[in-house]
């Protein structure tokens, strides 16, 4: 039994205010002498959602840095190489992941026999020295005991090194002392590392045991009783909130396998990703309206129905981009994002030539109008399946295989053709039903 096509006329209806609103542009106007901004994110405001829709853009659009890394691994066997470059751009990743950057790029290079490299591409970062210190940090935490008298000025020279590691450390992160109300480091270690943590602090009751970052002294705590819990606070009177949320983040990512040096870096400026972003716009709403104009000259009226499918469409999934944008994994979108966009579109259209040529099969065979739509769609929807199916097969693998840009490409692709199998088969359906009535 079929749906009611008002109920689904309603629906859309719905749908399309809904994506409108979320795509609203930014209006400036004069009102009670000062200017005024108006979109989307001053109606949350004043309906008390403090949420912030907006596109996320990738290097190529919003600007970013990029650079290159060299891994210094003449300490590590030449068999273990490639697995500790491996290792060092897992680490990378999981830093970048961890503080927040969107749709990074991360590859490795092997130039030579002797030259390692890591290519990192960091959309949103232009403060090359605080990318510096997010990427380049060797973040290899250790543990030291005393080994003579406590000195007036505390360095590691008076302290020997434990078994007690990074690698032990579960988890960590920023806490607040409720006391002096200074960040600082909480750590949690592992079954393992709980074990070590107690033996070390119950041969160093009332003594110091500093802790350091590759080897830079940051604290040194007095242990007051053994500690069984499995849980640490680094402090430092030089953390700030930035440095304690930057050492928690490196901690958690874990250490790098080989020191790495910047071999070169760049910061490309989000005026050369506008300039870009135009000109991508350009071409697609010049194929959007090629498309129109095909449509509509083909199969006339109904061409004019699946224009304004398509139409809809395109506002469903730019509204489905800006939504992404409050959650932790929102789409980014990038040049080649737009380009599988504008592929997406096509292939919307290709579905409704399938379901309009199975109409006029049944037209020229006798059926009336209505019989004609109802097994045009039924007819074309088993090509329809099958084709989009097949697409968000690629669309996967290439998700799941593919970095960078790469994965962009297929994630917006997916959304696309998911988008546009609702387009051709309910949005399209519903008009011509309801035109045909």
């Amino acid at each position: 039994m079929r749906k009611n096509p008002r109920s689904l006329f309603w629906l859309i209806v719905l749908l399309t205010v809904l994506s409108v609103f979320i795509n609203l542009p930014k209006f400036n106007f004069h009102a009670f002498n000062k200017n005024i901004n108006f979109d989307t994110n001053s109606v949350l405001k004043l309906l008390k959602i403090n949420k912030e829709l907006t596109f996320r853009k990738g290097l190529d659009l919003e600007g970013g840095t990029s650079l290159v890394l060299r891994a210094d691994v003449s300490d590590i066997s030449s068999s273990q190489r490639n697995a500790a470059l491996d290792s060092a751009k897992t680490v990378i990743e999981k830093r970048v992941n961890l503080f927040g950057v969107s749709e990074p790029i991360v590859q490795t290079s092997v130039v030579g026999n002797n030259d390692y490299r890591i290519i990192v591409e960091l959309p949103g970062l232009t403060d090359i020295n605080q990318v510096r210190t997010l990427i380049g940090t060797t973040a290899q935490l250790s543990f030291w005991e005393q080994i003579g008298t406590k000195s007036a000025t505390l360095n590691l020279v008076d302290f020997k090194k434990t078994n007690l590691t990074g690698a032990d450390i579960k988890q960590a992160g920023v806490t607040f002392d409720p006391n002096t109300g200074r960040p600082q480091v909480q750590l949690t270690f592992t079954a393992e590392g709980t074990k070590k943590f107690a033996d070390i602090t119950k041969r160093n009751i009332d003594k110091p045991l500093a802790i350091a970052l590759d080897n830079q002294f940051i604290d040194a705590p007095v242990v007051n009783q053994a500690i069984l819990t499995g849980d640490a606070v680094i402090t430092s009177t030089s953390f700030t909130t930035e440095t304690a949320n930057q050492l928690s983040t490196q901690l958690n990512a874990g250490a790098l396998p080989a020191p790495l040096s910047i071999l070169s870096s760049s910061v490309i400026e989000p005026t050369l990703g506008i300039s870009s972003l135009q000109k991508s716009l350009f071409a697609g709403v010049v194929g959007f309206i090629i498309i129109i104009v095909f449509m509509t000259a083909l199969y006339q009226r109904l061409g004019v129905v699946a224009s304004l499918a398509l139409v809809l469409y395109a506002f469903f999934v730019l509204a489905i981009f800006k939504l992404s944008s409050i959650t932790p994994y929102g789409i980014t979108l990038t040049l080649s994002g737009i380009a599988g966009f504008i592929l997406s579109i096509g292939m919307a259209v290709d579905a409704n030539i399938l379901i309009f040529e199975r109409m006029k099969e049944e037209l020229r065979l006798g059926k009336s109008k209505e019989t004609a739509i109802e097994l045009g769609f039924s007819r074309a929807w088993t090509s329809i399946r099958d084709s989009n199916i097949a697409t968000l097969i690629t669309s996967f693998v290439l998700y799941e295989f593919g970095t960078g840009i790469v994965r962009g490409f297929a994630l917006v692709l997916a959304i696309g053709v998911l988008v546009s199998m609702f387009s051709a088969i309910v949005v399209t359906r519903t008009f011509l039903r309801l035109i045909y009535k």
